[in-house]
């Protein structure tokens, strides 16, 4: 049997008006980019079998589909091009149970081939609508009845352990980046983790607190894959963070892993679906049984959102508050350990962003260089993507000397660093610096020849 033309492919390829071998150049210069050297020899025979049926592999598939975002200026994904797996997973529904979903889905991620699968699916709007208010009340019911599948008494020790280990690996993803440790957070808690939720509680109060330390340690295993670029993998893990919190009857946590969905959502370009999600996560009881600390975090992403959804105004208010929420957290208030991170240079970073994208560059400047001056050692990822964004405001305002600067420095503090964000940044100043490549011997054509080697090494990120 022969095979079938990919006709969705074809007719993009019309739409943006190039041959196959100039959009060939044009994969091959994005893969450059992205350190892909596989596709370093792509050419118009490639494109050509594409075409005619043949699907590339994932890495291919997704350059294919960023060269092909570039030049038609909007988002193309491989849905819309004819190379969605027949087999990709279904959106995770809400409905599930919530202790299968998590085995299953920590199966999913510790199975190489399974979790390829599902890194090259489609990061579904749709899976991000929210179940009826209903739903969510009646979580907590859901979980008491739910009948344990082994004769272990769980203890306050147990719960204990769990959320040291919760600590341990939020530790170390805020130093060394998402992929650093996250296959044994994963593993722990596909199996010791499920285990103790599948087990017998003394108490309510025992349940929902191993309940709510298995959600965090869930959040974790989002976070850490939406770190890492693995984006429908992370969206599901943070669902599931999302059910274990409501379950758990603790609503601020609930909020934090919402606020998490919001902060994907407008990276991924989709800001109205981050505003519904940011509103979510300041609703009710999320938002007012919080820290201080929480509801400065919940609020800021809330003020991002808004503005990339292009509504100023709101924006602008959402930040204030935000300020305002941080500026009356003390030392004595009790504060969950996930917030451990969130301060004065947190803060800033997240403002200068939602400055950025409403089109304030000097304002985003000033706030990234803040950021930049008061975060702590220990948090060298986000510290390396803020000198990453700093940069790019500043080339973005024509002091590229300064910006190389400020991106030498970003290289700097990525040693040791295990993060998708960071290499996005590394992939985006050298986008910058595409037009300074040629001048050798300068300051730019340097640090574009060091990033690129950093790429091609493989560097420390997936």
């Amino acid at each position: 049997m022969g095979r079938t033309r990919n006709v969705a492919l074809a007719a993009t390829i019309a739409e943006l008006g190039l041959s196959q071998s100039r959009l060939a150049a044009r994969v091959k210069s994005v893969a450059e980019e992205h350190g892909v050297e596989e596709l370093a020899g792509v050419g118009q025979s490639h494109i050509a079998k594409w075409v005619s049926g043949v699907v590339p592999a994932p890495p291919a598939a997704r350059i294919l589909a960023e060269t092909l975002s570039r030049g038609l200026s909007r988002p193309v994904t491989l849905a819309d091009i004819g190379l969605t797996p027949d087999t990709e997973p279904e959106p995770q529904a809400w409905s599930e149970d919530t202790l299968t979903t998590l085995v299953t889905l920590g199966s999913t991620d510790m199975h190489i081939d399974r979790r390829q699968l599902l890194a090259t699916s489609v990061y579904s709007v749709a899976a991000l609508a929210l179940p009826e208010d209903q739903w969510f009340e009646q979580a907590t019911e859901r979980a008491k009845a739910r009948r344990p599948l082994s004769n272990y008494l769980v203890t306050t020790q147990d719960v204990e352990d769990v959320r040291e280990m919760a600590a341990l690996f939020s530790r170390r993803d805020q130093k060394r980046g998402g992929r650093a440790g996250r296959t044994a957070l994963v593993a722990y808690l596909r199996s010791d983790v499920a285990e103790l939720l599948s087990s017998r509680f003394p108490t309510e109060d025992i349940r929902r607190g191993m309940t709510a330390a298995a959600a965090e340690l869930a959040y974790l295993a989002g976070w850490t894959a939406f770190d890492g670029g693995e984006h429908p993998l992370a969206q599901r893990w943070l669902t599931t963070a999302t059910k274990l919190a409501e379950e758990a009857g603790d609503a601020p946590l609930a909020g934090h892993v919402l606020r998490a969905m919001a902060h994907q959502a407008v990276d991924l370009g989709k800001p109205q679906e981050a505003v519904r999600l940011a509103e979510a996560s300041l609703s009710s009881r999320r938002y007012a049984q919080a820290c201080w600390r929480e509801r400065s975090l919940l609020g800021v992403v809330h003020a991002r959102g808004l503005a990339a959804a292009g509504q100023k105004k709101a924006a602008i208010a959402a930040l204030l508050q935000a300020e305002r929420d941080l500026g009356r957290a003390g030392e004595a208030d009790d504060e969950p350990n996930r917030v451990f991170f969130f301060g004065e240079a947190s803060l800033a970073h997240e403002t200068a962003a939602a400055l950025r994208d409403l089109g304030d560059l000097q304002g985003a400047e000033k706030q990234f260089s803040r950021s930049v001056k008061t975060r702590r050692a220990q948090f060298a990822r986000t510290h390396s993507v803020t000198l990453g964004y700093l940069g790019a405001v500043q080339a973005q305002q024509g002091h590229l000397d300064i910006a190389c600067d400020t991106w030498g420095q970003a290289l700097d503090a990525m040693t040791g660093v295990h993060s998708g964000r960071a290499k996005e940044t590394v992939i985006q100043m050298r986008r910058a610096l595409s037009p300074f490549r040629n001048r050798a011997g300068s300051q730019a054509a340097d640090l574009d020849a060091r990033a690129h080697a950093m790429l091609r090494a493989g560097w420390h990120v997936p």
